[in-house]
């Protein structure tokens, strides 16, 4: 639908589009006054989870891909000083967690729910803190100033997954797409078996990776410069306050989104790096990150929800690169939907492989050993 379009038109177009991420946080208040007096609330606290991952991925397709890339020596300079976008991003801090607050007083609050909708409730709130709230934090935690460091660290304290912060900058982009990274899916690995070892090293890892950088400084790990003990702790203040406020059931909520938001990045984490592997040199180095390195998905609508997140090639290739700058480019490795539609996939491995294994072995084509060193030993 928008491939034609000049690159100065998209740009104007997402420039407004990118506010789409409202969509999902307000289908959150919307889902509950839905529910009030109906005789399916059940199936209203379930809406956003719906929407996100049945609607979103048939959109993709209607809506189409988005081949434009800005210019290099006149755009990008001009797009990168706008301040808009990065207030744009930090826009979504404080009106995610006053939706994470008033979700949870809902939810021991509203007798209109069975379990059934309490569940669909949980699992919407904690899709819209992971798609949007840890798309976010990903965004900023890659970026230099203060503020944004911190809010980005404070959107991953609010689903209790801190060592995000430290691990993904420190430990996935430097080892990604080699056996050495956790959050690198291996060719053959169903989701089931990456979840658990992924959900395990991005907390020990970041331990590590922090311990290292204190210790170069003469401190021990665990010392009050180092930052995982702050940011557990915003989560472990913000659990008390949820136990504190609204009982034991604030607590179960407030976990409860929490783990389907992580689980929901590292489901992102599988998806993007799958099979995909960089090449060890003659000197025992691994060649450097380039755009092979990482599925990317161009459908626009995804793209616009996600703060152009399905551009990752370009991301890992360049990590401080905005947002709103991100490029595609057609060499690299292509998912045949959006995210959303790519994580429904991955929750049912033999459809997984019947889909995405053959994209592996043709981009492999005639390098087919690498396919096996690309496989978990």
């Amino acid at each position: 639908m928008f491939e034609r379009l000049p690159s100065h038109w998209m740009i104007a177009l997402k420039k407004v589009g990118y506010w789409i991420w409202l969509i999902p946080v307000l289908g959150i208040p919307l889902s509950y006054y839905w529910s009030l007096g109906s005789a399916h609330a059940d199936a209203w606290a379930w809406l956003v989870i719906t929407v996100v991952f049945g609607v979103i991925p048939l959109l993709d397709f209607v809506v189409g891909r988005d081949p434009a890339n800005p210019d290099e020596r006149e755009e990008v300079p001009a797009l990168e000083a706008q301040g808009y976008y990065r207030l744009l991003s930090l826009a979504t801090v404080p009106l995610l967690l006053a939706m994470l607050i008033w979700s949870g007083w809902i939810f021991v609050s509203y007798e209109g729910w069975s379990w059934v909708g309490q569940l669909g409730w949980v699992l919407s709130v904690g899709t819209v803190m992971g798609a949007i709230g840890i798309t976010v934090s990903h965004e900023l935690i890659h970026k230099d100033p203060r503020l944004e460091q911190n809010a980005g660290g404070l959107l991953l304290a609010a689903v209790c997954y801190a060592g995000f912060k430290v691990e993904h900058v420190r430990g996935h982009h430097v080892h990604v797409s080699t056996p050495e990274d956790a959050s690198s899916s291996r060719f053959g690995q169903s989701l089931y078996a990456f979840l658990p070892h992924a959900y395990k090293h991005n907390f020990l890892n970041a331990w590590k990776l922090e311990a290292e950088r204190l210790g170069r400084r003469g401190l021990p790990a665990l010392h009050w410069r180092n930052e995982l003990i702050w940011w557990y702790a915003i989560s472990a203040l913000l659990l008390l306050g949820f136990t504190l406020a609204l009982g034991a059931l604030g607590a179960l909520f407030f976990l409860g989104q929490a783990v389907m938001a992580f689980t929901l990045l590292e489901i992102v984490n599988y998806v993007e790096h799958y099979g995909l592997h960089r090449r060890k040199l003659d000197n025992g180095r691994y060649e450097r990150t380039n755009p092979h390195h990482s599925w990317n998905s161009n459908f626009l609508l995804t793209n616009l929800f996600l703060f152009h997140l399905q551009r990752h090639s370009d991301h890992h290739a360049y990590a401080k690169r905005r947002y709103q700058v991100l490029r595609h480019f057609d060499d690299s490795p292509q998912l045949p939907n959006g995210y959303a539609g790519m994580i429904v996939l991955a929750l049912f491995p033999p459809l997984w492989r019947a889909v995405m294994d053959p994209k592996v072995r043709a981009y492999y084509a005639g390098e087919e050993h690498q396919l096996s060193e690309s496989q978990l030993t």
